[in-house]
């Protein structure tokens, strides 16, 4: 087969993988299942996927249409090949905005193609909780819905057209036809014909319909996608007089992939609403409570009504992002509704939502009634949308896991079914996560299992089993939006009988004779609690880290991720995480791939260092470090910190490479350099001497190196400060400012004006007696050596830094690490002290920002002439911070405006954008977003960016000189 493989890659005009590394990191989706699949293929023509249907058939195999890969039931795992379509097959193809429709491929991103709709007044309606990653294929794969299907419905009643490859290769359009065209279709010998023909014969004969009218989940139960959705078809003409056209896409709508391979798809778009929402944000002591109020709230028509569990609630209090979004939270409530209403102004909802409050009270329902507008129902959904990723924060190996997470009832019944699902949780010592669409009669529901263990994966199938009998008594859906997959196919038969069952059977041999489309899913799946990615009781040796992976070990900390996909976002959405990913678009450069690699490894090496894998190296490689996934990854997935655990280990095993070396010694070449910086800097400026070292310190030649200050800036502060007066004397507030190895050496000057600033603003300023920060280290990996600066630093600096003698910094990416690795390197003994001096260090924006809150700075100090700025934020502050301090001190001057780019990683990343097989994917990054926006200034505007890496790849990048925004606040002074 591995020599077929190769003659078929010769023979593609797209990518064929079927290394170890490729296969293993699209052996898993979002789901709890793992299958090594044969190849990975990424076409990049539809004459690539017939060749691809061509080969399957040849050679026995299957084929496993994937996009974004966040299915939940194990939709696209499987033993046949992987075709990628997320990368080539992206084209918005064709849009009739006076029809209301869209023609668009597979890979298209639903979020993105509202983007594209958005100045025409329109947009598709059916939103995921992951719309800024999942793409249209995916969605029609699964008949996709979302938190607005009480208006909007599933992806199926808005597919208008398909165009798709049949399993036999011939091309097939699908699409609404009369009763005439029908028959028409039925004609001849092809196999189009032969399916149109097949499905006429099932679905007239009138038992047959009995049985689907029987055994099918009941019609007032919206969210339904248990099997092939014969039961639609068959509302249709010719079934059903006076029905709709029949259009095969009805049937397409969550069939998986299993029926035919989709290469075009049309959608029906809606008209941007026009109405202010706002949302009812309604606090219970308990899920029952909301779940009768919701009952409630949908008699006034919302447009959503989603339910958040004191679970969810609970992790996001150690979100980094999440946290920030909790704000309208009262107490410890047992669950919230979101409950989104719609009204021509805000004093119209305002008055509807009283309407609600004052029944839910009249029935002693909900305690605290929050409604909210504008950018803060943003924040909401943001915090709603995280639930997926916040439920794999549990630190250990118990985890939420998705076996009956999609059950769907008739809104009514909700109350009494989960009270009776509960029960069932009860009697085998379970609790479960509830949230999501309350409004649609589908709760998403977790029972906490550990897989890993054998008592685990058997409770995984009971609950499975006694659900689904369950779900069957309230005439239900197994799956309300997520699909059958691996998880439910199993349960098919149970749920619509043995007839029905039967009847889809023979409707996927009709469409796929030889069975080579995705196999093993809606009809003949294998056992539910087979190839998961755990193995029972499989056993894994401790982890010896030199980071702390508090109350967990790192590969646990890997297992956190649970393939959401939140990395996959593009520079359209926001954000910094993942920087590599949205450069080139390959499932390997994701959060998700490097934490699935290091997961396969630390569990399955048999090597006595089982981080000595040259495929976890490959994976890591365009990690930039950035830091992005530590906030932006709703599981909290830190890949820099595994990043360079793992570096070390490889290390280990393999050497230092003389350049980490020589990153990593920054400090240390850069103090030699700063005897004689003339000379030092003619060395990495004069053409040829530079290029030669450039060459041999493998950096890339057309990169521009740093150059050293006349002085450092610890000499320079020697000799500035003051001999024999006292500060103190003179009333003025002490800070202690970290000389970091950066600033020390080569931004000097913004150093030198930091001071001054704050001395004009009215502080004492000192540089206390420390080292360099550890970054370069840190940032190659070598993290003992990082170890032993760090827990110097504290030791040197905890027993000064307080609350009102503060440790302040002025390049990002050191100053930070006091709040992030310092406390996760610090020895034990310091580990405490490490925590307590976090809480009172800041970046120097940070700092002026809460004094400016005060009141201790006055705009006064401050000039009133006219400046526009432009501010790139650094990633780790994004990451570990915010950008709001810069925007709050850079605006503060009387006439200063400021806009913040809306930029991710600048592509510098430390040393990485020198390295000369990073250069390109460096600038790739920079390109996106930020170098355009730079580019498309006035030459009077200031460009801002607080990272010296940032501002050196701005200047390589558009020629463009970036102030720190120390820089830009002395230049305001009122005098100097």
């Amino acid at each position: 087969m591995k020599a077929d493989l190769k003659e078929l890659a010769k023979d593609l005009e797209g990518t064929v993988y079927d290394d170890i590394t490729m296969r293993t990191l699209y052996a898993t989706d979002a789901s709890a299942y793992r299958e090594m699949p044969l190849a990975v293929t990424i076409p990049k023509s539809i004459a690539d996927i017939k060749k691809l249907i061509a080969y399957a058939r040849a050679h026995k195999t299957s084929l496993i249409p994937r996009t974004a890969g966040t299915s939940l039931a194990g939709q696209v795992v499987g033993n046949g090949i992987i075709v990628d379509v997320s990368k080539n097959f992206t084209q918005i193809l064709e849009l009739n905005k006076e029809e209301h429709w869209v023609r668009v491929q597979p890979g298209v991103i639903r979020d993105e193609l509202n983007m594209f709709l958005k100045p025409y007044g329109l947009f598709f309606g059916p939103e995921t909780s992951t719309a800024n990653r999942a793409m249209i294929g995916g969605m029609v794969g699964n008949n996709s819905c979302g938190s607005n299907s009480v208006i909007y419905k599933s992806t199926r009643e808005h597919l208008l057209e398909v165009k798709a490859i049949l399993s036999d290769g011939s091309d097939v359009t699908f699409g609404a036809m009369d009763i005439e065209s029908f028959h028409a279709k039925c004609e001849g010998d092809t196999l189009e014909a032969n399916i149109y023909k097949n499905i006429r014969k099932l679905l007239s004969n009138y038992d047959t319909q009995q049985e689907i009218r029987k055994e099918f989940p009941k019609k007032s139960v919206e969210r339904r996608n248990t099997g092939y959705a014969v039961d639609v078809l068959m509302e249709a003409a010719p079934f059903t007089a006076g029905g709709e056209d029949f259009n095969f896409c009805k049937l397409i709508a969550g069939s998986e992939g299993t029926l035919a391979f989709i290469t075009e798809i049309k959608l029906n778009v809606d008209p941007l609403p026009t109405n202010e929402t706002g949302l009812l944000c309604v606090h219970f002591h308990s899920i029952d409570e909301a779940l009768r109020a919701n009952l409630i709230a949908l008699k006034y028509k919302p447009r959503a009504s989603e339910l958040i569990d004191h679970y969810i609630l609970e992790c996001t209090k150690e979100n980094v992002e999440q946290s920030k979004n909790r704000f309208f939270v009262q107490g410890d409530p047992g669950a919230i509704l979101v409950i989104e209403y719609e009204g021509k102004d805000r004093q119209a909802i305002t008055a509807l939502a009283k309407e609600v409050e004052i029944e839910m009270c009249q029935a002693k329902l909900g305690y605290h009634f929050p409604l909210l507008f504008g950018n803060d129902t943003k924040k909401i959904w943001s915090l709603r949308k995280a639930g997926l990723g916040l439920l794999s924060n549990l630190p250990g190996d118990e985890k939420a896991v998705p076996v009956i997470e999609d059950t769907a009832v008739d809104v009514v019944d909700l109350p009494a079914y989960i009270r009776d699902f509960n029960e069932i949780l009860k009697k085998h010592n379970l609790y479960s996560v509830h949230y999501a669409h309350a409004g649609s009669g589908e709760l998403h529901l977790r029972p906490i299992i550990n897989l890993k263990t054998k008592e685990g994966n058997q409770l995984f199938r009971t609950i499975a089993e006694e659900i689904a009998t369950l779900v069957k008594k309230y005439n239900g859906s197994l799956s309300g939006e997520h699909g059958d997959g691996r998880l439910r196919g199993e349960f098919i038969r149970k749920m619509i009988g043995e007839k029905n069952y039967q009847l889809l059977k023979e409707v996927k041999h009709t469409w796929d004779p030889e069975n080579i489309f995705n196999p093993g899913k809606v009809v003949d799946t294998p056992p539910m609690n087979t190839m998961l990615r755990y193995t029972p009781g499989q056993k894994t040796p401790e982890f010896k880290t030199i980071f702390r992976f508090h109350n967990q070990d790192i590969l646990q900390h890997a297992e956190q991720c649970n393939g959401s996909g939140d990395c996959r976002k593009t520079e359209l959405s926001g954000g910094t995480m993942c920087p590599s990913f949205m450069a080139t678009r390959d499932e390997k450069d994701t959060t998700r791939a490097r934490a699935n690699i290091l997961r396969e490894f630390l569990t399955n090496s048999d090597k006595l260092n089982r981080y000595d894998h040259k495929e976890i190296y490959e994976v890591m490689d365009l990690c930039l470090s950035c830091k992005g996934c530590k906030s932006e990854c709703p599981s909290n997935v830190d890949v820099a910190k595994m990043k360079a655990e793992f570096m070390q280990h490889y290390y280990d095993a393999h050497g230092v490479p003389f350049r980490s070396k020589l990153i990593a010694q920054f400090s240390k070449s850069s103090s030699l350099g700063a005897i004689v910086p003339g000379l030092y800097n003619f060395a990495v400026t004069a053409p040829g001497i530079s290029t030669l070292i450039k060459r041999v310190s493998g950096f890339a030649v057309k990169r521009s190196m740093p150059t050293l200050y006349k002085t450092t800036l610890k000499s320079w502060y020697n000799q500035h400060k003051p001999k024999g007066t006292k500060y103190k004397e003179q009333g003025k507030k002490k800070v202690y400012l970290f000389c970091d190895e950066f600033t020390n050496y080569n931004d000097t000057e913004i150093g030198i004006k930091a001071i001054l600033l704050l001395e004009k603003l009215g502080y004492e300023v000192e540089i206390p007696k420390h080292e360099e920060s550890g970054r370069t280290y840190l940032s190659k990996g070598l993290i003992r050596d990082a170890k032993k600066i760090i827990n110097r630093n504290i030791e040197a600096l905890s027993p000064i830094i307080r609350e009102n003698t503060p440790l302040i910094g002025i390049e990002p990416s050191a100053i930070l690490t006091f709040r992030d690795e310092y406390i996760d390197l610090a020895d034990d003994i310091h580990y405490i002290a490490a925590k307590a001096m976090a809480k009172n260090v800041f970046m120097i924006d940070e700092f002026l920002a809460k004094e400016i809150e005060k009141g201790v700075i006055t705009k006064a100090q401050f000039t009133t002439e006219k400046r526009s700025i432009k501010l790139h934020g650094h990633c780790q502050q994004k990451a570990l911070s915010s950008t709001a301090p810069g925007v709050a001190i850079l605006s503060f001057p009387e006439n200063y405006t400021v806009e913040t780019i809306p930029s991710g990683c600048c592509g510098m990343a430390g040393s990485f954008g020198f390295e000369k097989e990073h250069y390109d994917v460096s600038m790739k990054i920079g390109e996106l977003v930020l170098f355009p926006a730079v580019r498309k200034q006035a030459a009077d505007v200031i460009i801002a960016a607080p990272g010296t890496s940032c501002r050196h790849q701005v200047k390589d990048g558009t020629g463009r000189h970036a102030q720190h925004p120390v820089e830009i606040l002395y230049d305001a002074l009122a005098t100097h």
